[in-house]
């Protein structure tokens, strides 16, 4: 654009006008640039370009290029320069026009201005956020710790609101909803326990002590006492096994002693649980189904604690057995890379479908084994002992048909070093 206007007023003010040495014209009647400054400059011997170059105010390599290139740029804050060379029938004249370098002088100004608008507009933005999170985030957050704060164990069935529109409050409602269902059911367990506890060793403590006073009520004969005695030393021994039982039931907990563990090999560990069980009571039928067993034998070990083990699956086992009547209770045996799968089934009288939620309760027995001895104690024992070798136990039941317990165990896997 400075190129064409220093033709033009070169053709203007140079052929139409006879010029002299260092001429500055203004040409009103032009339409001229912002601020513009027309230069002609002679190109003759007596052409001082230093001089030149300290009028013009720029530098000298700048008419050293306009007279041996034909043009030139130069450029400062305030100005734009463009040198031409310019032939004409009065002779070579370096023309020189400069304009205001409008971006240079305006460009601080919109960028300021530009600087403002973006501050204003994220101030803005950032009082909507803060009343958004205000609104949506700490509020509803402030709610829930004022509920939080009202929940202690009087109440433990009271619950968060889950309507909440924000999905991450909502899901930690939830999850905070579904921890106070296990604490009210823990609670409710420890409550039953408790309960249940008292009244099994109440039962024997209360017929000892009924003997005792009905014996030392009046004397009596030798056979009197020696046949309260007796009852007493059953009652006394109903206790003492109830009362090892409770403490093996709450050492094999998950805050238990820790036990010792090493490789077991299970296939070997239930045939010495049939051994056993044959032997304490020849009743006992107990089938074990070798037709699934791995090529590997490694693939039977787990890591585990031998007495532990044999008590757990003595307890289902002896369990099939009695409540059977004795028939035959087969007991499967399986394995993959990872885990250890026993499946103990038996055809007795199983367990009702509204009862087989309570079969883990600590001295719960299901109606249909009144006939039958037993305290209760046994299935929950034996799923501690499982969850602490890290393996589940599902149990499927249907009344007068029988049940089938599966147990799953991890293999047993050399330490990597």
């Amino acid at each position: 654009m400075l190129e064409a206007r220093a033709n033009k007023v070169a053709r203007e003010n140079i052929d139409a006008v006879s010029l002299g040495k260092n001429l500055l014209l203004n040409n009103e009647s032009a339409e001229k640039l912002p601020h513009e400054k027309d230069f002609f400059i002679p190109i003759n011997d007596k052409l001082d370009i230093s001089a030149e170059a300290k009028k013009v105010g720029i530098k000298e390599s700048f008419f050293s290029d306009v007279v041996q290139k034909g043009s030139a740029e130069f450029v400062t804050k305030q100005y734009l320069y463009k040198g031409i060379r310019y032939k004409s029938k009065s002779g070579d004249f370096i023309v020189i026009t400069a304009a205001e370098n409008y971006f240079e002088i305006n460009q601080a100004e919109n960028l300021i201005n530009t600087l403002l608008f973006a501050m204003g507009i994220a101030s803005l933005l950032l009082l909507y956020i803060a009343f958004y999170f205000s609104k949506n985030i700490f509020k509803p957050i402030s709610a829930i710790t004022e509920r939080v704060k009202e929940i202690s164990s009087e109440n433990l069935h009271l619950r968060l609101n889950e309507n909440n529109t924000n999905d991450e409050l909502n899901q930690l409602t939830m999850t905070f909803n579904n921890m106070l269902d296990r604490i009210e059911t823990s609670f409710e367990t420890q409550n039953n326990f408790i309960s249940n506890a008292s009244h099994e060793l109440r039962t024997p403590l209360t017929a000892i002590i009924g003997e005792t006073d009905v014996v030392l009520s009046k004397p009596r004969q030798v056979d009197d006492y020696v046949e309260s005695l007796k009852i007493i030393l059953q009652e006394a021994e109903k206790l003492d096994n109830k009362t090892k039982a409770l403490l093996f039931l709450a050492q094999t907990g998950f805050n238990g002693k820790v036990q010792k563990f090493d490789k077991v090999r299970i296939d070997q560990l239930l045939w010495d649980v049939k051994e056993n069980l044959e032997s304490m009571n020849s009743k006992n039928k107990i089938y074990l189904d070798m037709d699934l067993l791995p090529e590997n034998p490694m693939k039977l070990k787990v890591n585990g604690n031998v007495q532990l083990l044999h008590l757990a699956f003595s307890n289902i086992i002896s369990n099939g057995c009695k409540y059977s009547d004795f028939n035959t209770v087969t007991v499967s045996i399986g394995a993959s890379d990872d885990f250890v799968y026993i499946v103990i089934n038996d055809t007795g009288i199983g367990i009702p479908e509204d009862e087989i939620q309570y079969i883990y309760d600590p001295f719960f027995r299901a109606s249909n084994t009144k006939n039958y001895e037993g305290y209760g104690i046994g299935l929950p024992l034996t799923r501690n002992i499982i969850r602490m070798h890290h393996g589940k136990i599902f149990v499927n039941s249907v009344q007068e048909q029988g049940t089938t317990v599966q147990i799953t165990i991890p293999t047993w896997k050399p330490e990597v070093v």
